[in-house]
């Protein structure tokens, strides 16, 4: 009885093993066979899940959005994170009409990015933060859930300014 027991405890191990080395192999494919914007070889599950999906394109990483912002470029930030329950019910709504609207509104997944560096040099209090730069300098910013009509709103403004120059 003890032999079948530590036989089956066995197998469920081996079972295991072969599965994590499946899914990893699996992942490093994804991440090889994408246009992987992070620069990094390793990336969180829930940021591997996202690379193909058609909301979460045209990133940028902190280091790009830092000189942007040093060369005074204006910008439409969206921070968020592939983990963040708003975020995910936010870039739906967000992400179509930015398109919509013919606005290029970069990126930033804090989750890959979280160091808290990076949240405190943007002044990131929670995600989902959808940040106006103007001359390399916040102009506003809203930070949460909102409406379609909120964010159209926000970004009409952003557009108005974008269009003086």
């Amino acid at each position: 009885m003890k032999k079948r027991l530590l036989i089956i405890l066995g197998a469920i191990i081996v079972l295991f093993v072969a599965l994590v080395l499946v899914v990893n192999h699996k992942n490093n494919e994804k991440i090889e066979n994408s246009n992987n914007p992070y620069g990094k070889e390793t990336l969180r599950q829930e940021t591997i899940d996202q690379l193909d999906d058609p909301l979460y394109q045209n990133q940028i990483i902190p280091t790009d959005l830092d000189k942007k912002l040093e060369n005074k470029e204006d910008m439409l930030v969206y921070f968020y994170s592939s983990t963040c329950e708003h975020c995910k019910r936010v870039s739906p709504v967000l992400v179509p009409l930015a398109e919509k609207m013919d606005v290029d509104m970069k990126k930033v997944n804090l989750w890959e990015f979280h160091q808290q560096a990076y949240w405190d040099r943007y002044f990131i209090e929670g995600t989902p933060t959808l940040v106006q730069y103007k001359d390399g300098v916040e102009e506003d910013r809203l930070v949460g859930e909102h409406t379609k009509k909120e964010y159209e709103n926000f970004i009409n403004e952003y557009k108005k300014y974008a269009e003086k120059k």
